[in-house]
């Protein structure tokens, strides 16, 4: 992970994962004023906690109003100002003619924490956090991150879906177009993976560090199959119909791969790519701490909801999933004898 104080987006992830929040909050202790369901801290509590002056936490909450605001930061007023002086006034020594009071959740509690680059404090908390998040992934997942993209409900119906078009696109290959197979398949793939993507193969491997041994298709998640899965039933469709248009002559591969080219610029494509594009680099910076520098105009922080699905409630226990699924995991693995 990089710093948190200059990446918003890696400050997002870590407030989007309520399984680490718990644990940091566990870890730290600190206890704020228990208001509406939530514990609450003041800018007086805050700067104490992390050795800065209040006018610091001012500054901050101006540079970073927005931020701070959608990770909990409130300004409180009206009825509920009167209901939390009644409630904390002999702790928190605010004049009583105070007509807004502003205050941090737990949440805004630890983003300024990501913030101040003044507080020898605040940098020990922010360490604290990158190890439990880090543990918390590893942990949930049981080790390391690089087939997390199996722990979605979705991933093994659309693995297989993905299997069954990768085959209409091979199949029109060895019909219809002009050349060594294998050299074919992974010229094609690579075109796809570079139009979808803009990573062949190779280049995908070295961002997720991958072995040599280990299948693409196997680590990708399952949006990205889907599109991939698109693209290869699009692709041999197009390479039947030029075929049949000009006499049944087999088709070159620079041929092939022209018409990959304007199917990736097709409008009708555009929507799907850039989903599957957010959704690789967003998760792979998130969860496999993996940066793909090619499409990083789309990395956006890890929804709450991915959380769940990946590492929660809403996600698959690995070692079960292989067990239950053996015969499509056969079917998945006659894949691999294909390039990737």
């Amino acid at each position: 992970m990089n710093d948190l104080t200059v990446s918003d987006i890696e400050r997002q992830n870590v407030l989007n994962n309520h399984y680490a929040i718990e644990h940091i909050k566990d870890s730290l202790g600190i206890v704020g004023m228990e208001f509406e369901g939530e514990y609450r801290f003041t800018k007086k509590m805050v700067a104490e906690y992390y050795e800065v002056d209040v006018s610091t936490i001012d500054r901050y909450l101006t540079i970073y109003s927005d931020e701070l605001k959608h990770n909990g930061y409130v300004l409180c007023k009206g009825k509920h100002l009167k209901d939390f002086k009644l409630q904390f006034a002999h702790l928190i020594n605010e004049a009583s003619k105070t007509t807004q009071l502003g205050l941090f959740n737990f949440r805004a509690f630890l983003n300024i924490g990501m913030l101040l680059t003044e507080s020898e404090k605040a940098k020990q908390v922010r360490s604290l956090i990158l190890d439990i998040v880090i543990a918390t992934i590893n942990e949930k997942v049981g080790g390391g991150t690089k087939y997390i993209n199996r722990r979605d409900a979705n991933y093994l119906p659309t693995a297989l879906k993905e299997v069954n078009y990768r085959k209409q696109l091979t199949s029109a290959l060895r019909a219809c177009v002009d050349g060594h197979e294998t050299n074919m398949y992974s010229q094609v793939t690579n075109a796809i993976y570079k139009a979808i993507f803009k990573e062949n193969a190779n280049e995908y491997r070295e961002v997720l560090r991958l072995d040599s041994k280990d299948n693409v298709r196997h680590t990708l998640y399952a949006e990205v199959l889907l599109v991939i899965a698109s693209f290869e039933n699009g692709v041999g469709a197009a390479i039947r119909e030029k075929y049949e248009e000009q006499g049944n002559k087999k088709l070159l591969v620079s041929e092939v791969l022209e018409l990959i080219i304007r199917l990736a610029e097709s409008p009708m494509q555009k929507p799907y790519i850039d989903d599957a594009r957010t959704k690789m680099a967003s998760r792979d910076f998130g969860f496999r701490d993996a940066y793909h520098g090619n499409i990083e105009e789309y990395l956006k922080a890890i929804t709450p909801d991915e959380y769940d699905r990946f590492i929660g409630d809403k996600s698959i226990d690995v070692e079960q999933l292989l067990d239950e699924n053996t015969e499509v995991l056969k079917r998945l693995k006659q894949a691999d004898d294909e390039e990737d």
